[in-house]
């Protein structure tokens, strides 16, 4: 990787670039879509998924470093996408990426990320760019594809340093559905793809879509429920004519503070009334919101398919300690510090101490910090969604 300050002369052959606001340049070769974003750079250390890591809404406003070197090798497919909005907007990868050798690969990564107009940095040490990350923070940047190596560095520099970051920044409405849907989705087989959700007499669900990834509907599926999806600001009549069994609130990006302010109010209401209650990431810490805590910005995040997460709060019998390998991907988390009594802390990290999980006592209301559908990942944490389910009668 080429650090350099803005001056400097780029290496021969570069057609890509990542310029931080505090002026550092990461010169590489550019593939995907040509141009520049703006963003926040986080680092991911999955080992395979990497194309429904690009296509989780939650990274939206985000430039993913990928730790693992071997990034696009299996190529892309139509069944590996987790949602059709906004993803995150660019990647950064230390190999460069070869050409696609795996029997469901239907189109090139390059190719792939050019449909959809995301921007890639090849040729970058990843493993130097994360430690930065790690010891730094996560900065704004500007990554740029230009493929005759031409770059404005000022302009891009001014346009890093002018972003204001994630901080303070409601994305759920870039991102969220733009109508109600009855989600039809079910799992998925090798060779058949995806099935057909049931529409009978399961317990009904609304979900509230804050940027949500599909497979969280597949898995509330699978446990057993009949799913009805709704944009993030549904007002609290609309979500109760539905007639709901049961709220889920998903996954996200951006800062759940600024969410909150239309959110959490229907959160309250909804926890006033009883009504069963499950939220991850995003959810989860508007949950926490709503139950009286607060949330903070972290330092680099968590992102990830191998996080360990212990169970804890005493409440969980003969599993009391067991730790969960889970999915991650979030850049907030609900400070435990501020939890107010009532609200019982369930799981916790042990990379950092940092909450994974809460329960409302008096209330069928839970959330996880973590990824249970683990699409990518284990599935260690799938009890979650048949526990949820399960209350609904």
């Amino acid at each position: 990787m080429a650090f350099s300050a803005p001056s400097h002369a780029q290496p021969k052959g570069a057609t890509g670039v990542l310029v931080l606001a505090d002026g550092t340049v990461v010169w590489g070769k550019g593939f995907g879509a040509t141009g520049s974003a703006v963003g926040e750079v986080c680092f991911n250390t999955s080992m395979t998924g990497y194309q429904e890591v690009m296509t989780d809404p939650s990274y939206a406003a985000q430039i993913v470093t990928f730790t693992f070197p071997h990034i696009g090798n299996v190529g892309t497919n139509d069944e590996d996408v987790e949602s059709a909005v906004e993803g995150a907007v660019g990647c950064v990868v230390r190999e460069e990426v070869t050409h696609s050798s795996n029997f469901r690969s239907t189109r090139e990564f390059a190719e792939w990320m050019a449909g959809y107009g995301k921007i890639g940095l090849s040729g970058v040490d990843t493993r130097a760019l994360t430690r930065r990350i790690r010891q730094s923070g996560a900065p704004n940047a500007v990554i740029a594809h230009a493929p005759d190596g031409k770059f404005d560095l000022d302009a891009l520099l001014q346009r890093a340093q002018e972003w204001p970051g994630l901080e303070g920044m409601d994305l759920a409405q870039r991102v969220t559905r733009k109508g109600q849907e009855g989600w039809e989705g079910g799992s998925w087989r090798l060779g058949h793809g995806y099935g057909r959700a049931s529409r009978d007499a399961r317990p009904h669900v609304v979900a509230i879509d804050y940027g949500a990834k599909d497979n969280i509907f597949r898995n509330l599926v699978k446990a057993g429920a009949r799913v009805t999806v709704v944009p993030a600001k549904t007002s609290l009549e609309e979500i109760l004519s539905l007639k709901p069994d049961g709220v889920f609130l998903s996954n996200g990006p951006g800062d759940p503070a600024a969410t909150g302010e239309y959110a959490v109010p229907v959160i309250k209401a909804l926890l006033e009334r009883d009504m069963p209650l499950f939220g991850i990431c995003l959810g989860h810490q508007m949950l926490a919101l709503a139950a009286g805590a607060k949330t903070v910005k972290m330092h680099q995040g968590h992102r990830g398919a191998n996080h360990p997460v212990q169970r804890v709060g005493g409440n969980w019998g003969a599993t009391e300690g067991l730790v969960e390998i889970t999915s991650m991907n979030h850049g907030f988390a609900v400070d435990a510090a501020t939890l107010p009594e009532g609200v019982v802390e369930t799981h916790r990290s042990l990379f950092d101490g940092s909450n994974c999980g809460i329960a409302i006592s008096g209330k069928r209301a839970f959330g996880v910090q973590y990824h249970p559908e683990a699409s990518p990942g284990p599935q260690d944490s799938f009890y979650l969604f048949e526990k949820f389910v399960g209350m609904l009668g």
